[in-house]
């Protein structure tokens, strides 16, 4: 028994061997090539991935790595902190300027970018605008280095739309990620304590190193810069932001231009947000709003006699203040309803700002100023 034991042992080592010799003899070797003699059919590509490798050719040599360096205090020492692959840019044209996110570069004490061939650049920061996380930078490379990324429009962005990202997650340069419009008009709170309006939403997959990043539609233009994701771990849950298109075709030159973005102000300097509308509290003295005869707050100043002596009391008065309901007949019911209404227009533009007064709605034209 043992004997037939042994002999059966043999043969199914014999058909396993048999067996392992057949399936390599269908292709080549583990790690190797096949052969021209293998007789395979070429590779045949589907729509979608064509689609893809067209965007990532046309797109990916628009992107750049950003690395910064900073400094922190640690007692009596300022230590320099390296920040490795903060983030990614796209060249916006041959004179070398770079769009990303502040938050990229913000508090950084040397920019330092790569472009697609390796070669690394030192950046400055040419212009920021915090209220909308928005960037430039500008190196001095070769202009038949620099690749600018084609701009597109986000008016007529659709859910369920595809789009591409290409980005440096975690400092892996030039990295591309795929997904979808999951939504839009999405509003982001930035640190400045202002609110981005129409934010794109995506699922493509968006991680630390992406920001400042394109976001691209099928013909590879740029529709979006990918700013912020939603994670409870700070890695990527599906569910990303990209400030639109036309936010930054709107800043991008006045940075450019000027290093800062030019808004206009009515001079309203602070409102308490109600149920019935913005309750003003203060005027910036001698500014638009004041000028026009909008009324805030009322400091009102007494001598009392208190004992044998006279002492100066302050106490306001809030009866008279109007209540802010509408900018250029537009309903406002939030501070960033009203910033919003006002910054869209030019400095010296006249704009209705429509009040409650005693009972009474009264419509007042304000001529703006530039924001200071």
């Amino acid at each position: 028994m043992c004997a037939r034991g042994r002999g059966k042992g043999r043969r199914l080592l014999a058909l396993t061997v048999a067996s392992v010799g057949l399936v390599f003899s269908v292709g080549p070797a583990f790690g190797q090539e096949p052969s021209a003699s293998a007789n395979l059919p070429p590779r045949t590509l589907t729509p979608d991935e064509l689609a893809n490798i067209r965007v990532y050719e046309a797109v990916n040599r628009s992107v750049v790595n950003v690395n910064t360096k900073g400094t922190v205090a640690a007692g009596l020492f300022l230590l320099e902190v390296p920040s490795e692959g903060a983030g990614s840019a796209s060249v916006i044209d041959k004179q070398g300027h770079l769009l990303t996110n502040y938050h990229v570069v913000e508090g950084a004490d040397e920019i330092q970018v790569m472009l697609y061939d390796g070669s690394g650049y030192e950046a400055k920061l040419v212009g920021f605008d915090e209220a909308t996380d928005v960037a430039v930078l500008r190196i001095n490379a070769p202009a038949d280095l620099l690749e600018p990324v084609a701009f597109g429009t986000s008016a007529d962005l659709l859910v369920g739309q595809r789009v591409f990202a290409i980005g440096n997650p975690f400092g892996l340069e030039r990295t591309l990620t795929t997904g979808i419009i999951s939504s839009l008009n999405r509003s982001l709170p930035t640190k400045s304590g202002r609110t981005i309006k129409s934010i794109i939403q995506t699922d493509a997959a968006i991680n630390p190193g992406n920001s400042g990043g394109p976001l691209l539609d099928s013909r590879g233009l740029l529709i979006g810069m990918n700013t912020a994701i939603a994670s409870r771990t700070g890695q990527s849950a599906g569910v990303s932001f990209a400030i639109p298109v036309a936010t930054l075709q709107r800043i991008v030159p006045q940075l450019i231009l000027k290093g800062r973005v030019t808004r206009a102000d009515a001079g309203i300097a602070r409102v308490y947000q109600t149920e019935a509308g913005l309750l003003v509290a203060g005027l910036v003295p001698e500014g638009p709003a004041e000028r026009a005869g909008v009324r805030g707050f009322k400091v009102i100043r007494e001598r009392r006699r208190q004992g044998p002596f006279m002492a100066d009391y302050t106490r306001i008065d809030r009866s008279a203040a109007d209540t802010i309901v509408a900018v250029a007949g537009a309903p406002v019911k939030t501070v960033d309803d009203f910033l919003s209404a006002v910054e869209t227009r030019k400095p010296g533009e006249n704009v209705l700002i429509t009040v409650e007064r005693e009972g009474r709605r009264l419509d007042i034209p304000v001529v703006l100023d530039e924001a200071r």
